[in-house]
């Protein structure tokens, strides 16, 4: 039984525990900084119901590893409540960070008139596409408000990691239970497609190199958006030796319509992968672009090493 200046004598005190010191000390849980702009997710392609449960999927991911974000979704095409448009949210994020800073002064609080981005727009994209980033630039000056727009997802180890799982989903390469490393794989050649032309395949390609590793098979990048471009890789794979192909898409899925990456694997006469979606890699990528841009140091996501 306690007194009132503590635990009754004989019963056992819990002590706080100390902190550990030196380098192996367990790091601070990060937040997100107080007054932070938004992490607006830049959704490109025809919006869908399946496509808004994507997006709300990895900014899921991202609050959840860093708590106190405000993540919201901009779409490029549509408009309502439930897809809305990019510059509508950029244009809400702005007003409502004005709000705030009224209020608090009208409650007699000692704040500061923001200043800085309102917002942070990272796009959805895997790789460099530039007629959409155009759209998203586009839409960012239209919405008026101050914005910095982040890079793409990718080139990223944890993309490759990402496709690896995709493929052996789909039973063309098989993975460790544990660690997703590959035991053996049932395609020896992967066309790593792309949408963007020349410099998404080129960028496409970093990642196949580590995709690669990973498989222990050859791995060339691809457009699909360009003409006869799928079928060329797949000549080359199968002349240098590989016969049973497959497609993995470097797409997050919104880019493009489903049926291309179907009619692309009709093209190449091989089986594909499903695209990345919202793999929890893609969440913490698009959080890590938010965290670059604003200079703060989230521990940095890793892809499971290649042994």
């Amino acid at each position: 039984m306690s007194t009132p200046t503590g635990p009754a004598s004989g019963l056992p005190v819990r002590m706080p525990r100390p902190r550990q010191p030196g380098r192996h000390r367990r790091p601070e849980p990060l937040v997100a900084p107080e007054g932070a702009p938004a992490l607006v997710l830049a959704v490109p392609g025809t919006p869908s119901s399946a496509t808004r449960s994507l997006a709300d999927e990895v900014v899921s991911i991202a609050r959840s590893e860093l708590p106190g974000l405000d993540a919201r979704i901009g779409f490029l095409e549509g408009d309502g409540e439930e897809f809305p448009l990019l510059q509508s949210v950029l244009a809400r994020a702005a007003e409502e960070r004005t709000a705030r800073f009224e209020q608090a002064r009208a409650a007699g609080m000692d704040v500061k008139e923001p200043d800085g981005p309102v917002a942070v727009v990272v796009p959805l994209l895997a790789g460099p596409d530039g007629s959409l980033l155009r759209q998203i630039r586009q839409a960012v000056m239209d919405s008026r408000v101050a914005a910095e727009l982040t890079d793409v997802l990718g080139p990223h180890p944890l993309l490759a990691e990402a496709l690896h799982v995709r493929l052996s989903e789909a039973g063309l390469a098989r993975a460790d239970r544990a660690r997703l490393f590959t035991v053996a794989t049932a395609a020896d050649g992967i066309i790593l497609a792309s949408v963007g032309g020349d410099e998404a395949v080129q960028a496409a390609g970093i990642t196949g190199m580590l995709l690669a590793a990973r498989l222990a098979v050859p791995v060339m990048a691809a457009a699909l958006d360009q003409e006869g471009s799928i079928a060329s890789v797949a000549e080359q794979l199968r002349g240098s030796g590989s016969q049973q192909l497959a497609l993995a898409p470097y797409l997050i899925g919104p880019e493009i319509a489903a049926s291309l990456i179907e009619e692309a694997a009709k093209e190449a006469g091989c089986s594909a992968a499903e695209a990345l979606g919202p793999y929890p890699a893609i969440g913490k990528l698009a959080l890590a672009k938010y965290t670059t841009a604003l200079g703060i140091a989230p521990q940095q996501a890793q892809s499971s090493p290649v042994r």
